[in-house]
């Protein structure tokens, strides 16, 4: 779908200059008024593209028994914090996390793992409520895929110095789940508690920012992401580290939805204050302010084709899987057993024992959704969650497209030499996504910090 580009750029002395492109959500082109390529495809090379596999209910994927590469282990969901927007949070447990399990496990790996994975991800709840299971599985799995990568997320709060060792000798990369000054929403801050906080800076020490990342999450009540640049820095007492995740929530419950974008004052105040800081280099520790402008840019400047695109998550990809220590193979790793997914059906998507009966019934990819065909943020959102549906995912859009808009404008004003965008005319998309910075007249908030937990009923 091609969509019309109002921009402007500011010329010293004379005001702005106003200009018209065209940018195609299909195709990755972006052409002035006359039609004119911005980037010449014929000074690329050739790219020998491959399009996506689509899964739906109807017609689900499976996933590949000879060539898994990502394998995420899912434990069990329980967890010491009680994170408000977390997607598991109401999430049914099923019985799983034994460390008696692990033998098991282990034994029949053989039978389903036909390869050498490129990466075992440990994963909760918070993984290391299940340290009795956690140290026996990872050991074995070490011995036995000895260049593995290995990767957990973890909350901080349960580290020790045996524990830190352990990933350590291990070969872990670690994802720190900490919203910087917004962490009330999550729960207690391991930061405030001596022991915890000198347990984390050991490992943050043993590890450095190439295998130790800070995970924080943008949301209502915490979206300024240069305080929450500087809460780490403050901490760890350097400019030198990552923050990964650091995206607009999805929305899986009420308590995501609570803390979505509320109305058009936030929307345009979100929008403005994560442009200007992108633009003065303000949030560079985040990944995804790197990745996100550099996907925009890669995506135009190959003309890549949104048929090529599976899901944001890559839980659609038949190379990925989730597995829970039972060998029941998982919609993702945020869902268990004898959990049931928005549409009904169950996210115990197989087993196993039966590779080939594997199907992925419980997810929609973009390409089927009402609106994800006609966005133009789709070549880097790529879709919500691809198990959403109805009011959470429509919510989940809404935080994604306004995530992602600053982004494709300061990505827009490098490929067109200095034109930022400020409208984006389409028919079919409400004003609030077209009028993409409002005027001086509209109202625009930034809500606080959040610095008292709310109480949601259960």
């Amino acid at each position: 779908m091609i969509f019309e580009i109002h921009a402007a750029k500011p010329i010293p002395g004379k005001g702005p200059r106003i200009a018209k492109f065209y940018y195609d959500n299909m195709t990755s082109e972006l052409k002035n008024s006359e039609g004119a390529h911005i980037i010449d495809p014929m000074s690329k090379k050739e790219i020998e593209w491959t399009t996506a596999l689509i899964t739906d209910p109807k017609n689900p994927l499976g996933k590949n028994s000879t060539n898994i590469q990502d394998i995420k282990i899912q434990m069990g969901l329980s967890c010491n914090y009680g994170c408000e927007y977390c997607s598991q949070r109401f999430v049914p447990h099923a019985e799983n996390g034994n460390p008696k399990a692990v033998v098991k496990f282990m034994k029949n790996l053989d039978l389903w793992l036909k390869n050498v994975p490129r990466k075992f991800q440990f994963w909760g709840g918070e993984p290391l409520v299940y340290w009795k299971t956690l140290k026996p599985l990872a050991t074995a799995l070490r011995e036995k895929f000895p260049g593995v990568k290995f990767g957990m997320v973890t909350n901080g709060s349960l580290l020790t110095p045996e524990i830190n060792e352990f990933l350590d000798t291990m070969k872990f990369s670690i994802g720190m789940s900490h919203d910087g000054p917004g962490q009330i929403v999550r729960g207690p801050d391991p930061f405030d508690n001596p022991v915890q906080a000198a347990n984390i800076r050991d490992l943050w020490k043993r590890l450095g920012k190439d295998r130790m990342s800070i995970n924080a999450m943008v949301h209502r009540e915490n979206m300024d992401r240069a305080a929450i640049q500087k809460f780490f820095a403050d901490f760890l007492g350097t400019n030198d580290f990552s923050i990964g995740e650091g995206g607009f929530i999805d929305t899986y419950d009420a308590g995501g939805a609570a803390n979505a974008i509320n109305g058009k004052a936030e929307q345009l105040g979100f929008r403005r204050l994560t442009m200007e800081q992108t633009r003065e280099s303000l949030t560079m520790n985040f990944l995804i302010t790197k990745q996100r402008i550099k996907e925009w840019i890669d995506a135009i400047s190959s003309h890549r084709p949104a048929s090529t695109l599976m899901q944001k998550c890559n839980m659609d990809r038949p190379d990925t899987m989730a597995v829970d220590l039972n060998g029941n193979v998982l919609t993702c790793h945020n869902t268990s057993a004898v959990a049931i997914a928005p549409n009904g059906k169950s996210h115990r998507i197989g087993h196993v024992s039966k590779m080939e009966d594997i199907k992925l019934t419980t997810s929609t990819h973009w390409s089927l959704r009402k609106n994800c065909p006609k966005c133009p943020m789709l070549q880097a959102c790529k879709g919500a969650c691809m198990y959403l549906e109805d009011d959470l995912w429509d919510k989940s859009c809404d935080n994604s497209y306004n995530d992602h808009l600053p982004y494709f404008a300061v990505a827009f004003e490098l490929i067109t030499g200095g034109y930022v965008p400020y409208r984006i005319n389409a028919s079919h998309l409400p004003e609030e996504r077209q009028d993409i910075w409002g005027s001086l007249n509209d109202q625009s908030i930034v809500p606080k910090t959040r610095t008292v937990e709310t109480k949601l009923a259960v």
